[in-house]
């Protein structure tokens, strides 16, 4: 379904941040690696979730959930032999669960989103699951991908950072469980930190010790772990809230985001600060947000390599701050459901933004009159794309439809729900 986002110079109310998916992901998968019962509470609902969800029953979790929690019996370091997976379009999902089916003797990841998670490449990771003595049949790298586990064994292992962190932490996920002590070696310039950093904080939650050494270059995982059986609570979403935030920044607002942990791990919690450094009025302090904006912006210089996953929606704020906004160290942004610098950039200049890019840059000229809007646009299947490009049309002075806007369900559901609720003027159309 297609979405049409009309001019929308106020926005107004209060919502509730979204449950991370990236912590909901992580826990589910703790949960279902320990013996016995876990609890979490207040997990994320959406695509990316769901196929955790899925695939942990299949692989023999049961689970049992109502509206505020989901409870998880756990199949710990053995997992029931199934043939195959469907991660749907959900690429750190099928990362991690490409290490922990190494413990299974025979299992393929069938590929069914060919123009999205089908294109994205594995490499590094199979090179690395390769030294472990599990054999991977591939297309390139690519989906689908065939995994003959059952015999993993820990050492030395050496795997890139240079494309992606979920390929370590899928590593860190593993190796706990192996019989060997592991030694991993990251190579290369490891992208989000800051993401490794809630993966190993989960997994200290979950009584996994891990030691790191030479500012995560180094780990030295101890074999023959057990995951304990926990109660957990997912904290709020800031990836998600950051389109919300922006789209507050952009308008004359006064707008409130509820379950945001000032101190949280997440790296897309910079949005606040870059949104700061714009000159948006805002507070944030118990865990709330709040934006009473003007519409009035100033241009950043930003390295958004610790929050990948709030970049987009920042680049859209800057469409329409004073001046000439820079966001670097961001070349990780290529490698996502679709490349999201050279196909977000050309929809947004369609739309009438100016903006640039470098292999690792995107530069944007801003327009604090707004920009022409009128057309029609794709989101390229890819939800954070989807949720930028929304807050641009807020500020264009004609209607703007994105294609194919239904797959932002990957990750927030309710995103349209809240941007009405908050007064924008969106419609659904088929």
């Amino acid at each position: 379904m297609d979405i049409i986002v009309r001019p929308t110079p106020n926005l107004s109310g209060e919502i509730q941040a979204l449950s991370s998916k990236n912590y909901t992901t992580r826990y589910l998968l703790v949960a279902a690696l320990a013996e016995g019962t876990s609890t979490i509470y207040y997990p994320a609902h959406s695509e990316d979730s769901d196929a955790m969800r899925r695939c942990i029953a299949d692989l023999g979790a049961v689970i049992e959930e109502d509206d505020e929690k989901i409870v998880i019996t756990g199949f710990g370091a053995k997992p029931k032999d199934v043939q195959q997976l469907n991660v749907g379009n959900a690429g750190a999902v099928l990362r991690f669960l490409m290490a922990v089916t190494a413990l299974c003797p025979d299992v393929t990841f069938v590929n069914t989103y060919p123009d999205s998670l089908g294109k994205r490449p594995h490499d590094d990771l199979i090179e690395a699951l390769t030294q472990m003595g599990v054999e991977v049949e591939h297309n390139n790298g690519r989906l689908p991908i065939r995994i003959r586990g059952g015999a993993a064994k820990g050492g030395k292992i050496k795997v890139s950072g240079e494309v992606s962190s979920q390929y370590l932490s899928a590593l860190l996920f593993l190796t706990p469980l192996l019989e060997e002590d592991s030694e991993i070696e990251v190579l290369g310039d490891l992208k989000s930190k800051v993401v490794v950093g809630q993966t190993l904080e989960v997994l200290e939650q979950a009584g996994i010790k891990i030691e790191v050494l030479d500012d995560y270059v180094n780990f030295r995982v101890p074999g023959r772990q057990r995951y304990q059986a926990k109660t957990y609570k997912v904290q709020g979403d800031y990836p998600g809230s950051a389109a919300i935030l922006a789209a507050a920044a952009v308008t004359n607002s006064d707008v409130t985001v509820n379950g945001l942990e000032e101190h949280s791990k997440q790296g897309e919690r910079a949005v606040v600060d870059v949104l700061r450094m714009m000159n948006v009025p805002l507070t944030h302090e118990n865990g709330v947000v709040h934006i009473q904006g003007n519409s009035k912006l100033t241009a950043v210089e930003f390295d958004g390599d610790a929050a990948t996953d709030a970049v987009l929606a920042m680049v859209a704020a800057a469409v329409f701050a004073e001046g000439t906004s820079r966001f670097y160290n961001v070349e990780n942004l290529r490698y996502k459901e679709c490349d999201r610098i050279t196909d977000y950039l050309a929809e947004l200049k369609k739309a009438g933004a100016n903006v640039e890019e470098r292999q690792a840059e995107i530069i944007v000229h801003g327009r604090p009159e707004g920009v022409e809007g009128g057309v029609e646009i794709n989101a390229h299947y890819d939800h954070r794309v989807i949720m930028a490009l929304t807050l641009v049309g807020l500020r264009a002075k004609q209607p703007v439809t994105i294609k194919d806007a239904h797959h932002v369900a990957k990750s927030y559901p309710q995103f349209f729900d809240h941007m009405s609720a908050l007064g924008a003027s969106v419609e659904w159309v088929k």
